[in-house]
């Protein structure tokens, strides 16, 4: 299948280090909107939406790893970056180890919110993949969407949580099954040896989807990768607790 151009844009400063966003799959680049106001003070950042997702062509799946990462190679193939530090965030944080372990030459600095080395067996994405191809995306969206906020920091910030959830199933079913279908059976372990990028990897302690565990265990697989464990957040984490991500953000991506 054929690279499928990705919706993009560029903010910050035209001559600074170039920082690319990608996103959990489900939501678009919006998500990394509480990162924006640091970012920008010191580097170009540059956000994509993965196939299906805002403007983004959606071919009919299913979709391989290897393919998504592709369109991302290209774009910056396209753009003329030969190298920039990444940013992934869930299944965009699977892209970011994809690359920086296949052409590690291309990335100066890499960070991880909460992900993992594999997908876990207990996730059934291609059943999830099969019921939004039947049903459409609000079949799957309380399920999915359910372990994106703690209870109570949802109760406090209905406005957002509105908003993550109305783009969620705004999102194209094809492109999003595809992602379901790649993501699936991802295992990592066997490559993330050769990433060689100072790595960051945060995960919130009370992220049902991932929790803190296969943090540890990316890290781990991840030569001198340090590890941080977010307190009062969920999965979405660079959201929920912006503060102490932007923080470790800046710390690491800045330098």
């Amino acid at each position: 299948m054929a690279e499928v151009p990705l919706q993009h844009r560029f903010d910050g400063p035209r001559n600074a280090p170039t920082v690319l966003l990608l996103p959990e799959f489900g939501t678009r680049w919006s998500i990394w909107e509480p990162q924006m106001p640091e970012l920008t003070r010191t580097s170009r950042v540059l956000r994509v939406n993965h196939r299906g997702h805002g403007s983004s062509l959606a071919p009919e799946g299913p979709y391989t790893t290897e393919e998504l990462v592709g369109d991302v190679l290209a774009l910056l193939n396209k753009l003329g970056l030969e190298r920039l530090s990444i940013l992934g965030f869930g299944f965009g944080g699977m892209l970011a180890t994809w690359i920086a372990s296949t052409v590690p030459d291309r990335v100066n600095r890499l960070a991880l919110l909460a992900g993992a080395p594999r997908t876990p067996a207990a996730h059934h994405w291609r059943d999830i993949a099969s019921r939004v191809r039947e049903g459409g995306m609000a079949a799957v969206s309380s399920e999915v969407t359910r372990s994106w906020f703690t209870p109570a920091w949802a109760e406090q910030r209905p406005d957002i949580v509105e908003r993550v959830v109305e783009e969620f199933q705004g999102t194209d079913c094809a492109g999003y099954a595809g992602c379901c279908d790649a993501i699936a059976e991802e295992d990592q372990r066997g490559t993330l040896a050769r990433v060689r990028a100072p790595t960051v990897v945060m995960s919130a302690a009370h992220d049902p989807l991932l929790p803190p565990g296969y943090g540890r265990q990316l890290a781990d697989a991840i030569s001198g990768a340090r590890f941080e464990v977010i307190t009062g957040a969920a999965h979405l984490v660079g959201v929920e607790r912006s503060d102490r991500v932007n923080e470790l953000l800046m710390d690491h991506v800045a330098r």
